[in-house]
């Protein structure tokens, strides 16, 4: 059935003074639901990295890639998707839905911008629910609380936090939130996660972190091994290939993926609760 995003009598400002990552993310993939303040910091990214939009790309496809394995492989039918970002064609659920009609979808996001595009993020099939919720990845408990409304907590879940957590630093909690998702979901759930690599090139990596900073933006790069401890630190067993760089992330699943062999500094893994 069509559902309406929650919203509250007084939607909430968006704050065009300062970038939002959803926001330059958006640039970076040739959207318009930007601001020149997220344009700036875009343009001022790929002129340190060249291939910062084509990474972003690489970035949707990987997890177009995990929810086609996980809805026509795994047999996963609910996805918890935190960070959605501004939509971009085809949106998580509809990579779910194709695969299982019935697949229930429960977005989550910070980002005012996001809750005016609901309605194109709830646009999924007959059989299948999809929904929005606006709440920020720090609060896990309280995205638990709202997506027990929708989802079963008794089945399988996947959660997705792509390319999110390198907005949040360790001083903000990040292991403990990714805990804290872990630990509320049953077995036979999934983890499905994007993070930019901070051993690629650590100097180009510093001066990105300054550049994000600048505008008001924690960067959080993590290493292979701080990558790999949200599987280990928190019990999960990681899918072959395990923490490995975006284009190299089960490649025979890719559709209509235009790519030119450039490197991704972004690592992506999946596991799975036992």
């Amino acid at each position: 059935m069509p559902s309406t995003p929650d919203t509250s009598p007084t939607p909430p400002r968006i704050d065009t003074s300062r970038p939002h990552p959803a926001r330059v993310y958006d640039w970076y993939l040739g959207g318009k639901d930007n601001y020149p303040v997220d344009e700036e910091l875009g343009r001022q990214i790929t002129t340190l990295e060249p291939t910062a939009k084509y990474a972003a790309r690489h970035n949707r496809w990987f997890m177009h890639r995990a929810t086609r394995m996980l809805a026509a492989r795994g047999g996963v039918t609910q996805f918890l998707d935190i960070g959605t970002g501004i939509p971009t064609e085809p949106n998580l659920h509809r990579i779910a839905q194709l695969a299982a009609p019935e697949a229930s979808v429960v977005y989550v996001d910070n980002d005012p911008i996001v809750l005016r595009h609901a309605e194109a993020l709830l646009r999924g099939t007959p059989e299948g629910v999809t929904r929005y919720v606006q709440a920020d990845a720090r609060e896990p408990d309280k995205i638990i609380e709202l997506a027990r409304e929708i989802l079963d907590f008794e089945r399988p879940i996947a959660v997705s936090l792509i390319a999110l957590l390198h907005f949040i630093p360790d001083g903000q909690g990040a292991y403990d939130i990714v805990r804290t998702f872990v630990d509320a979901l049953p077995s036979g759930s999934h983890l499905v996660l994007s993070h930019v690599a901070a051993d690629y090139d650590p100097s180009r990596t510093q001066q990105a972190i300054d550049m994000y900073a600048a505008g008001g933006v924690t960067l959080a790069p993590r290493t292979h091994e701080e990558m790999t401890k949200f599987f280990t630190g928190t019990g999960l067993e990681l899918v072959d290939p395990g923490v490995v760089w975006l284009p190299d992330w089960h490649p025979e699943l890719a559709v209509d993926e235009d790519r030119d062999g450039s490197p991704v500094p972004m690592y992506g893994a999946v596991g799975r609760k036992n």
